[in-house]
């Protein structure tokens, strides 16, 4: 079983941007200098793939959900409270 409640957990192209906001954030700057490039790609590809390992290692006991449903769910209760 997998942690994440939905049928689809974060895709790889997610894991990846979300690795390099942590780099861009943890270095201080949105792009990195030719001299810092080839570090801040390493260090992306590194946190990707130990984001990946433990996203794929995590369990949880919970149904999966999907995700179109929990949002239109979502939108309901944001549209109740709006009224």
């Amino acid at each position: 079983m997998r942690l994440s409640p939905f049928f689809f957990p974060a895709t790889d192209a997610e894991v990846e941007a979300a690795a390099a906001q942590f780099v861009r954030k943890v270095s201080g700057g949105r792009n990195p200098s030719r001299r810092n490039r080839e570090a801040a790609l390493r260090a992306v590809a590194e946190i990707t793939a130990s984001t990946r390992l433990l996203i794929d290692s995590l369990t949880t006991g919970a149904p999966p959900k999907n995700r179109e449903e929990e949002a239109a769910k979502a939108a309901r209760r944001a549209q109740k409270r709006a009224r």
